[in-house]
Formats: structure tokens, C-alpha cells, sequence
């Protein structure tokens, strides 16, 4: 009876600690409150969280106080639809990015099923839903404001040129990375494109042949094969803005490197994967 009481009273402390006081929510242990404003309004009291550096917010309650028109729950898929007017954003259990019509947002955290609701990191469903949003450090508050935009689909934003030419160096360079190991390829793409050093389109960075070429694919002939389905996602998750580092410029894979050249010559920035990248 002692043992079954001592029991009982561990199992009601480990919930004490990770349910949110203000609103009832079993967030993770270590998640932290955060207030949130839309349009000077605090919204989500006790529904919001911060865990693991990034703000979570409930789809549903989000979607509903940004206007959405219907939510639906795919069992079979673990995938919410949410639709407010010409815009469709689907949202999967444990992914890392969302889709608003055919736009690609990263979330940084996976999305999380918290007590059978979706919890998503709330830029990516900010920005998906056209919403400003500001981080007030002094307050811990989230200020998002409402910009009465529609979101552009991707069919218009995307150009088709940059995702089939982004999409095929990422998939020849890292197809067997993580996501977030092609989205630091791409990353580097973008960067030399944004660089007064290198050619100004995708196309021209990859096929620059400036000192020599500048990625084994293109001599290899792998950069003419079909593109996995995630990096296509990383290609359109980078021409969305989302960027690991804006100063990133080479990589290699020190295990296969045929020349040490930019390890010699070039500041090392960071390891992901099998890649070590420098500025």
C-alpha cells in the first residue's frame, strides 16, 4: 500500500511540473510561459509556451483568431487543414516545416502533439497567415500585428527555374543529409548569389567555373538527375527566406575531399552531417 501511495504521489508531481499554470497545458518539462498580442490584444493566455528557444502556439485556437475559415484532422495522415479564403496550409504532426499553398515554412522545432492538439512554432504560422510579428524581450511578449495580406501561392512566388536548378545541386550534394543538412547547401547557393564574388543567378553559381568548377556534381553530371522530395522542400524552404547562416560560402565532406584547399583558406563556420561549412 506504501509503495503503491509513493507511486501515485511521484506520478502527480512529474505532472504538476509540466503542466502551464495559467492555462492548464502539459507542455514539456523546462517549457517556459510567453505572452502574445495580435493587434495590441493578448490572445492565448496559458496556450502558449516556450520550448526549446522557440514559441509554440495551438494551431487550431491560432487559426481561429487569425480567421480561418475550416479546420479539418486527417487521422490517417496526423495532418490538420486549415483554410481562410484562397489560402490552404497543411500542418503534420512532427514535421518541420508547414505548407500554405504550396509555400514552405520552416519551423526550426518540430511540430508537437501536445495532449491530442497541434502545437506549431508561431512564425511559420505567421507568416503563413501574412502577420507581422516582433519579440519584445523586456516583457517576454510576442507582438504580432495583422497586415490584412493574402498569402502568394507558390505556383507565383517560386520561380521554377531557381527550384529546379537549387532543388538538383541540394539533391546531388546532400541527398543523404538531413533536411536541415540541405537546407545549409542551399544555403551557401544563396549566399554566393547574394555575393558580389559570384555569378547573381542560381544557375550561374552552380555552373561558375571561376578557379576551377566549383561543385564535383557539375562535372560529375550527377546535378542532371531528379531531385529528391526533400530537396525540393529544402530548395523552396531557402527561396522562402529561411537561412541557418547568410555567411556561409563553401562546404565540403572531409572524409571524401579530394583537396583541403578551403579548410586551409576559409574561416569553419559549423558541421552539420557529414558537411563542414565556412564563411
Amino acid at each position: 500500500m506504501a509503495v503503491l501511495l509513493l507511486s501515485l504521489l511521484l506520478a502527480c508531481s512529474c505532472m504538476v511540473g509540466a503542466v502551464s499554470a495559467a492555462g492548464g497545458v502539459a507542455f514539456p518539462s523546462g517549457a517556459a510561459s510567453v505572452r502574445i498580442t495580435l493587434d495590441g490584444k493578448e490572445i492565448l493566455k496559458g496556450d502558449a509556451a516556450i520550448i526549446d528557444s522557440v514559441t509554440y502556439v495551438p494551431l487550431r485556437s491560432f487559426s481561429e483568431l487569425a480567421g480561418a475559415d475550416s479546420i479539418t484532422w486527417n487521422a490517417k495522415t496526423s495532418t490538420a487543414t486549415v483554410k481562410k479564403g484562397s489560402t490552404v496550409l497543411s500542418v503534420t504532426d512532427g514535421a518541420y516545416y508547414v505548407v500554405a499553398s504550396g509555400r514552405y515554412f520552416y519551423t526550426e522545432r518540430k511540430v508537437l502533439n501536445i495532449g491530442d492538439r497541434l502545437f506549431v512554432p508561431i512564425r511559420a504560422l505567421a507568416k503563413a497567415f501574412c502577420i507581422d510579428v516582433s519579440w519584445n524581450n523586456s516583457t517576454r511578449t510576442v507582438a504580432l500585428s495583422s497586415t490584412g495580406k493574402t498569402l502568394v501561392s507558390g505556383a507565383s512566388y517560386y520561380s521554377s527555374n531557381d527550384v529546379y536548378w537549387l532543388s538538383r545541386i541540394i539533391s546531388a550534394e546532400a541527398g543523404g543529409e538531413s533536411l536541415y543538412g540541405q537546407i545549409a547547401v542551399g544555403n551557401v547557393v544563396l549566399n554566393r548569389v547574394a555575393s558580389k564574388q559570384y555569378p547573381n543567378t542560381i544557375y550561374g553559381v552552380i555552373f561558375d567555373r571561376k578557379g576551377g568548377t566549383q561543385f564535383s556534381p557539375v562535372s560529375m553530371g550527377t546535378i542532371y538527375r531528379t531531385p529528391t522530395a526533400s530537396a525540393v522542400i529544402a530548395a523552396k524552404i531557402c527561396l522562402d527566406g529561411y537561412s541557418i547562416s547568410d555567411e556561409i560560402l563553401f562546404f565540403m565532406n572531409p572524409r571524401i575531399a579530394t583537396s583541403n584547399w578551403i579548410s586551409k583558406n576559409r574561416p569553419f563556420a559549423f558541421t552539420i552531417g557529414n558537411h563542414d561549412f565556412y564563411k
